[in-house]
């Protein structure tokens, strides 16, 4: 079930746009450049802090919290022993010892996909042609039907279950106290199988417009579920279970809470499983290394299409003649593409520089001093064979 609607934008509803677009692309410009400033400054600063911190951290034994590491940057590890039960009270399903429960809700329904394609026209005009794909599939959230071109026959009740996730209050390592959004996320998930026991909640919750019944485990909501409808739902529990753990902050009384480094950076590390302070460190500056890469390039990816757009009206002008604005368009794609990766990495290193400027001036000192001796060295080699030409001349002389 498709539906295809056809617009054409003339030129000067293009130029215009294009002019728009140099100033959004100026500002994306300016934004990726204080996104990757900024970045550098975040690395380091958070490199410095846990260097601090793997200095200053001392292992402690769990089972007996010592008064006086109050307030120190201490490193604890043993088993998890979540205090409560975790439990869904709506539907009355429980998982006891877990850290964790999560309902998970997908409901049948419309989705919207779209294919574009793209002509320019001699004038410069450019015809737009979309093709608005609908079909059904499980989604665990609601998709806004009303924000779809074609509305008509495609319209997504409001999910009478949604999803939800229900957290152990507290839990125990050793008799150290954490919260559950300290352990939660540690956890290994595994499925609850639900029965025909579990029915009625869910019918007394939805009410006798809805047909409940149990399937593959969990519960659907539907007349058939070999035939889904629009609107049916699938709903499954999973618990999350923690056997064993470690953590590093800082020690709070019982407590383990965020630790503040002299560079104002806060720490606090988890992981399941019996780990080292040094491990656990050694990770945490892997992860800081991925997170600075990965804010680099999208940093200069933003500044090419910001560049891109800022060229953009030059390619709008050239489609006068179609050809012609395609070769410009490719012109200042490369352009924009070479601006970034010139323009990105020089921010990067003004960055680097600002933040460690000792560092920095001292691995261009080196590498001037390196350079220096090649250069001398080889000037001194190329000097040894003139020195002996000119020596043999005379002798024959």
């Amino acid at each position: 079930m498709s539906y295809t609607e056809t617009t054409t934008t003339s030129w000067f509803t293009r130029l215009k746009n294009g002019v728009i677009a140099i100033f959004i692309g100026i500002l994306l410009v300016i934004g990726s450049a204080i996104l990757l400033f900024w970045n550098e400054g975040r690395a380091i600063t958070t490199y410095r802090a846990l260097v601090e911190g793997a200095g200053l951290v001392i292992s402690v034994d769990s089972a007996a919290p010592d008064a006086a590491n109050d307030g120190k940057l201490v490193h604890i590890t043993g088993p998890v022993a979540p205090q409560g039960t975790v439990a869904d009270e709506d539907f009355g399903i429980a998982a006891d010892g877990s850290v964790g429960l999560t309902r998970n809700v997908e409901m049948y329904q419309w989705v919207q996909e779209e294919e574009t394609k793209t002509e320019k026209n001699l004038g410069g005009s450019e015809t737009t042609t979309t093709t608005y794909n609908y079909k059904k599939e499980w989604k665990s959230e609601r998709v806004a039907s009303e924000d779809f071109k074609k509305q008509d026959g495609h319209e997504n009740p409001e999910m009478a279950i949604s999803g939800a996730q229900i957290l152990v209050p507290e839990a125990k390592v050793g008799d150290f106290t954490l919260t559950g959004e300290q352990v939660a996320s540690l956890g290994t998930e595994s499925d609850i199988r639900l029965s025909n026991e579990n029915i009625t909640p869910f019918a007394d919750y939805l009410g006798t417009d809805y047909k409940v019944t149990a399937k593959n485990g969990g519960i659907y909501v539907g007349n058939n579920p070999a035939s889904p409808q629009v609107g049916d739902l699938r709903i499954t529990y999973s618990r999350s279970d923690l056997k064993e753990a470690s953590f590093v902050g800082a020690q709070q009384g019982d407590r383990i809470g965020n630790y503040t480094t002299t560079n104002g950076r806060e720490i606090f590390l988890s992981a399941a499983g019996k780990v080292t302070a040094a491990d656990m460190f050694k990770e945490a500056q892997s992860e800081n290394a991925i997170i600075t890469w990965l804010v680099r390039a999208g940093g200069i990816l933003l500044m090419f299409i910001g560049f891109s757009m800022a060229f953009s009206l030059l390619s709008i002008i050239g489609d006068v003649i179609p050809f012609v604005g395609s070769i410009v368009g490719f012109g200042t794609t490369f352009l924009a593409f070479i601006l970034a990766i010139v323009i990105g990495p020089i921010i990067i290193a003004i960055g680097w520089f600002a933040y460690r400027p000792l560092l920095s001036i001292g691995i261009i000192a080196g590498g001037l001093l390196v350079g220096g001796v090649v250069w001398y060295l080889r000037k001194g080699r190329a000097a040894a064979p003139a020195a002996s030409a000119e020596q043999l001349g005379r002798a024959q002389s």
